[in-house]
Order: C-alpha cells, then sequence, then structure tokens
C-alpha cells in the first residue's frame, strides 16, 4: 500500500499552536530543543507573522506572533466550523473567537467548554493538519487536565468516550483506528499488540489528567522525544525551565516552560517491559 498524506476526520485533534510576542526568540529555542526547521506562512503584508514548523520536511506545529499569555493551542477537525460552533453552544459551550478565515490554510475558532476549557477548531483547506506526529520533535498528544472534565458535552459534541484506565482516562473516538489503518498506518493493530497496549488504544485521540496545583482546565501538548534528560537539559541550556519530570508507566516525562512562558511536556516513550 502506499502511503498516503495524514488526514483528520472530524472530531480527532489535528494541529498545534501557539502565539508569543518574540518569534525570532521562539524559534530559537525549539530548533535547539526540539530539532525544529521553519517555514513562514504568512503573506507578505500580513498583519502578524505565523511560521510553520517542521521535522523532516513534514509540518509539526506553529508559531505566530500575538501578545496574549504564551499558551500552546490544541485544534480538533471539523468538516463545517459553522455547524460544529451551533453545536458547541446547544451544548452549554461558549464561542470566543471566529470563525474566522485563515488564508488558503482553513478557518478556524475558538471556545470553551461548560467548565470554562478553552479549544480550539480547524476546519482545513490547504492545511490538513499536523503531518508527522509521535516521532521525536512531534506532537504526541493533548491532554485535558481538569478536575471536572466536561466528559458528556465532548460526546455530545465530537462523539468522543471516555474510559478510565486506572493510571489515567484515555479518550477515544471510535473508528478512528480504522481510519488510521485505511490510509497512513495500515499496521497499527499488530505494532500495538506487540506492547500490549490498552484495548481501544488504536481510537485514541486525547488524555485526561487533573489539573495541577493553581492550574486552569486546559488542554496540555505533549511533544515526543528520543531522549527525556536530554531534552531537559537543552531546554535549560537555551533559556528555559524544567517544571519537573516524571517517570510513568509508559512514558518519561519532563515539564518544561519556554523563555517566554509556555509550558508543554517532553515525552519519551517507555513502554513497561
Amino acid at each position: 500500500m502506499t502511503q498516503q498524506q495524514r488526514t483528520y476526520p472530524q472530531g480527532v485533534p489535528s494541529w498545534v499552536d501557539l502565539e508569543q510576542p518574540d518569534v525570532d526568540r521562539t524559534l530559537a529555542f525549539y530548533a535547539a530543543v526540539l530539532g525544529w526547521t521553519f517555514q513562514d506562512a504568512a503573506p507578505p503584508g500580513a498583519p502578524a507573522r505565523y511560521v510553520i514548523a517542521q521535522v523532516d520536511g513534514l509540518d509539526v506545529a506553529g508559531i505566530g506572533q500575538g501578545d496574549e499569555k504564551p499558551t500552546w493551542h490544541t485544534y480538533v477537525a471539523v468538516e463545517d466550523v459553522e455547524a460544529v460552533l451551533d453545536r458547541i453552544t446547544a451544548a452549554g459551550g461558549t464561542v470566543t473567537t471566529g470563525p474566522t478565515a485563515a488564508g488558503e490554510g482553513g478557518t478556524w475558532a475558538a471556545f470553551t467548554d461548560p467548565g470554562g476549557t478553552p479549544l480550539r477548531l480547524w476546519q482545513p483547506r490547504r492545511r490538513l493538519g499536523a503531518q508527522l506526529v509521535n516521532a521525536p520533535g512531534s506532537w504526541n498528544f493533548s491532554d485535558l487536565r481538569s478536575d471536572s472534565p466536561a466528559t458528556a458535552f465532548y460526546t455530545e459534541v465530537f462523539g468522543w468516550q471516555f474510559d478510565d484506565l486506572g493510571f489515567a482516562t484515555m479518550v477515544r473516538l471510535p473508528g478512528y483506528g480504522d481510519h488510521l489503518a485505511a490510509t497512513t498506518d495500515p499496521d497499527i493493530r499488530e505494532r500495538q499488540a506487540e506492547i500490549s497496549v490498552p484495548p481501544g488504544f488504536e481510537d485514541a485521540i486525547a488524555w485526561v489528567n487533573p489539573a495541577g496545583e493553581g492550574e486552569a482546565p486546559h488542554f496540555h501538548v505533549s511533544f515526543a522525544v528520543a531522549d527525556r534528560d536530554r531534552t531537559a537539559a537543552l531546554a535549560t541550556e537555551h533559556g528555559g525551565e524544567v517544571l519537573d519530570t516524571e517517570d510513568a508507566q509508559w512514558a518519561l516525562t519532563a515539564t518544561i516552560r519556554d523563555p517566554q512562558g509556555a509550558v508543554f511536556t517532553a515525552s519519551q516513550f517507555a513502554p513497561p517491559d
């Protein structure tokens, strides 16, 4: 089978980006820590700069210019942004931005769920979403960090299902594994069976964990890395701060604050023996 370009069914998180006041400083940090290269995406004369981060020439994230509090944003793929916004409002969410056209790339909007957790939507045109995931330097997962997650809301709006595994809650979109097997990952079930992943893991699209102390509910972004300790050392060397590290059941992680204040997790896959 010829591998196809990665696509995202409705309800699957498809993109992450970051807005910071000093774009050049941001690029220097993530180039050093995650090995990213960059391509400017905003057309000449655009009011703000927007840069696509790449690994091996494949899109992995976006970095834009903005004056808001630096935060990593997660986008969920949709086929009709207007229709999904109507469903969000009916289910008790609040639309905060958009819909807004992003040139030829697509259309985005932002909302908060009934508990105040912010999330974004992406209706693609030319840019379908991240073209490399789960490889070193690329997006791994976005975790819903909330003490009272609005599970019924997300089930109604996106069809998400929530499975309590004991150590965490896995968020699944039924059928996503079938989509991956038919497109970019034909061996997904065989490969996952070799490491005894939880049932339904092929459909996993996010995780739920409690919010940290003093932390507002949010979707927290993790990037895959080959070596957690090396990544943490590079982050410190280039002006970031390592907030904590953890040796968990399936990953070695480091929570890192970049030089302008955005927080993310670097995650080294480490399955049980």
